[in-house]
């Protein structure tokens, strides 16, 4: 297990849409357990594996005060509804904006034990986390969403996904 550094803007791997797992071996754990650690050091709510340069459908989330989670292969079954949320991106460091999720998801994938889950989230950090790092392995960033780069807001260093 190691912290890896996370890939920034204009890294191309960020752009690319990620790979499905094919089948959940000993490097795919690795890969895990490589995640979670670079997004703890990283004071990150989630990451998405090509923030670290693997171009894989693998996502991990870690809510505070819960134990962190990991989806392989995950999508969308619904979406719905919209709301406001202020979002900033360990890929994007110093910057953050408000754009509009949804209000509700429903997603499904594979545990790391390679058993499938569905996973329902409305109007919480959870469901923000869920778009933005399903967002990342289809290659898409927050930044996407923003009409025009004066809505951009500089910060000092906060944690995000």
């Amino acid at each position: 297990m190691a912290a890896i550094p996370i890939r920034s803007l204009p890294d191309p791997v960020l752009r690319q849409k990620a790979r499905r797992v094919p089948n959940i071996d000993s490097s795919i754990q690795r890969l895990i357990d490589d995640m979670v650690d670079s997004m703890r050091a990283a004071d990150g709510v989630g990451l998405a594996a090509p923030q670290i340069g693997v171009s894989l459908r693998v996502i991990v989330i870690e809510i505070p005060d819960e134990e962190p989670f990991v989806l392989i292969n995950p999508k969308f079954v619904k979406r719905s509804g919209q709301r406001l949320v202020e979002e900033g991106c360990l890929s994007v460091p110093g910057y953050r904006a408000e754009i509009t999720r949804s209000a509700e998801v429903v997603v499904k994938g594979l545990s790391r034990e390679g058993k499938p889950i569905r996973i329902k989230a409305r109007d919480d950090l959870l469901a923000q986390a869920l778009e933005h790092e399903i967002d990342h392995i289809n290659g898409v960033l927050y930044v996407d969403y923003v009409k025009s780069p004066d809505e951009l807001h500089r910060v000092e260093a906060t944690p995000s996904s």
